[in-house]
């Protein structure tokens, strides 16, 4: 299992700012190892952000992403206390969901 995500999500206003911190190798498939084997792909091929039980983004990601990738959010509407969800699921089926409350 992956590592547990790291995320912020603060008001402004009516406006959440969200940032999460992704823990993940995202290997292309097109690097070698010491040996000079090729490195399997594993990498993030989707994510989810609810916010108050609300899909607010439903993304696609490529090999084309760093490791452990960071991503940030507006979200207008939020309320202070509202459940922030989000999850990924990678190319090899691993998922991974976490949660944190706007502050």
């Amino acid at each position: 299992m992956s590592d547990p995500m790291k995320i912020r999500a603060k008001l402004s206003g009516d406006v959440a700012e969200i940032r999460v911190l992704m823990g993940h190798a995202m290997e292309t498939g097109q690097r070698k190892d010491a040996a000079g084997k090729t490195i399997p792909a594993h990498f993030i091929q989707s994510m989810t952000v609810e916010v108050a039980g609300k899909i607010v983004v439903d993304g696609q990601i490529g090999t084309s992403v760093s490791r452990n990738p960071v991503f940030g959010f507006k979200v207008k509407g939020a309320k202070a206390g509202d459940k922030v969800v989000i999850s990924w699921v990678d190319n090899k089926g691993d998922k991974r969901s976490d949660e944190v409350a706007v502050a």
